[in-house]
């Protein structure tokens, strides 16, 4: 698993880079984003480590995926394929829920592929709603169960079982097991999605 250090030092830079490629000041994105101004400063100086909810605030101000704020920026010469090895690791410091970005970092892609694996009874919660632009996920469990609420709905998901869902209201995960439970993320960028070669 990649250094927590590291970990940290990288998405504080991306976080930076993010904010600077839209203009946009501290106080700017802690209007956008729900979240203090002083939090941002303390993760950009990486002097804090956010938790998930946070991140997915801060992921929705800057009109990106959670995913992206643990990959490079997009780049033409971008290798098509990741090892296990270059995987983007991080762990939530609230719940201990890991999360490892499986698509090669920096290669344009509409698609992000990320495996979560979420502690015996932990809950992870986010409550962030307007997206722009919108986000389409599915999420695949491959071991243990994963109970699931979107907005009023919530599903109880056991291995082998996909949930598709529009990232667009309070979403919780919550493992209601005594093991820990590992799931498959695939999200794209609503306005991005591709059909038969053409955007929709």
């Amino acid at each position: 698993m990649e250094q927590p250090l590291d970990a940290e030092t990288r998405l504080a830079a991306r976080l930076r880079g993010l904010r600077s490629e839209r203009g946009l000041t501290l106080d700017a994105l802690a209007e956008r984003a729900g979240v203090s101004r002083s939090m941002i400063s303390l993760v950009e100086r990486c002097e804090s480590s956010p938790t998930a909810n946070v991140l997915d605030k801060l992921a929705a101000g800057l009109g990106v995926t959670l995913a992206s704020l643990f990959a490079d920026e997009h780049r033409k010469d971008a290798a098509p394929l990741a090892r296990r090895a270059d995987h983007r690791v991080w762990r939530d410091p609230d719940t201990g829920y890991v999360r490892r970005n499986l698509s090669p970092s920096g290669f344009p892609s509409a698609i992000e592929l990320v495996e979560v694996v979420l502690p015996p009874k932990a809950h992870v919660a986010y409550d962030t709603t307007f997206r722009s632009p919108a986000i389409d996920q599915q999420i695949w469990v491959l071991e243990g169960a994963v109970q699931i609420t979107v907005g009023d709905d919530t599903h109880d998901l056991a291995a082998g079982d996909c949930l598709a869902m529009r990232v667009d209201r309070f979403t919780a995960f919550r493992n209601p097991s005594e093991r820990p439970a590992r799931y498959l993320v695939a999200l794209t960028m609503a306005a991005t999605r591709v059909v038969h070669g053409g955007s929709i």
